[in-house]
């Protein structure tokens, strides 16, 4: 396995420095335009920039996570989306030819979404939580109403539009699952919300650059057999890229818990992906605000981080699986 840390922008900062410390030195990175006040990486020259950057800092950019630019059009299917295919191409084949094997995308036009960012964990650590029904009292946004069989038909197309290009860059593009796997948010119909929605999704294009991101979290809160998905989709060598994190309860009303604190037996999941002989990147994801933290960032302030990766490593120690 590949321990890896998500990097937000590229602006060198103490979680640099506490990563390294940590051992890490493959970077998954997100460098939207928001983040690193430069054009997006459908631009070389700005691509080039910041990974010589991370290279400087001791990280090989292995992998990009996120929309790097806006997907609006590409997601809802509206004017504009194929200028903005063609920038998504042009991304690919730039990642391609400075050796970024690796693309986490989803396709959730109201991205990951939480109706809480304070909720008490262990100790009064903080944690993110969702609940439908709070979520159906906001309102729509200002695309109106959505079917999931236009965002179907709009994923298709964008399969269709953009995995020659992947293939010819050697770029691996990983699918993460809807978070949360509702089947309808703000009005916009979400469609990776339960297994045999991956699995339709993997039967759409048969390509060497399809697969998945498996993210823990988000099969738990589907309620699905997370164990048996490990083995399904890695026999079929389809999982890319795996997300480490745990939820306590449904995909209608959960919040996020410490790797430890959960449902999960973590230990039994890192034996799965031992036993499917994954050695793809893997991280920790969605962790704890802790104490003398600002939870600016929920999801991914420092500390819970230091834990996960910690708890990780000790888990992958233990089962004498390799880092590489």
């Amino acid at each position: 396995m590949k321990l890896s840390f998500l990097f937000f922008g590229n602006k060198p900062d103490e979680k640099w420095v506490l990563a390294r410390q940590m051992g890490i030195t493959k970077a998954i990175v997100k460098l939207a335009p928001e983040l690193t006040g430069e054009l997006p990486p459908w631009d070389f020259k700005s691509l080039e920039k910041s990974v010589k950057t991370y290279q400087e800092n001791g990280f090989e950019v292995i992998g990009f996570e996120g929309d790097q630019f806006d997907m609006d059009r590409i997601k809802l299917g509206l004017e504009g989306r194929e200028q903005d295919l063609e920038k998504y191409r042009q991304m690919l084949l730039n990642m391609g030819k400075l050796g970024i094997k690796l693309l986490c995308y989803n396709f959730m036009a109201t991205g990951w979404f939480r109706t809480a960012k304070n909720v008490q964990e262990r100790a009064g650590a903080l944690v993110s939580g969702f609940s439908m029904k709070d979520a159906e009292q906001l309102p729509l946004t200002k695309y109106g109403h959505i079917s999931a069989e236009k965002i179907w038909k709009n994923y298709a197309y964008f399969l269709e539009q953009v995995l020659p290009a992947a293939e010819k860059a050697g770029v691996k593009m990983a699918l993460h699952p809807d978070d949360p796997p509702v089947p309808i948010l703000l009005g916009i119909g979400r469609i990776f919300i339960n297994a045999e929605a991956t699995r339709k999704a993997l039967s759409l294009v048969d390509s060497p650059s399809h697969g998945v991101t498996f993210c823990q979290g988000t099969y738990t809160t589907m309620g699905e057999d997370v164990k048996q998905l490990i083995t399904e989709f890695g026999e079929q060598g389809k999982i890319f890229f795996v997300h480490i994190r745990d939820v306590e309860g449904n995909a209608e009303d959960f919040r996020e818990t410490f790797h430890d604190n959960g449902p999960t037996d973590m230990v039994e999941m890192f034996k799965a992906y031992k036993g499917i002989n994954f050695d793809g990147p893997v991280r920790s994801d969605h962790v704890p605000t802790m104490a003398g933290e600002t939870n600016q960032q929920h999801g991914y302030e420092m500390k819970g981080n230091l834990f996960g990766i910690g708890y990780m490593k000790g888990i992958m120690e233990a089962l004498a699986i390799k880092e590489n």
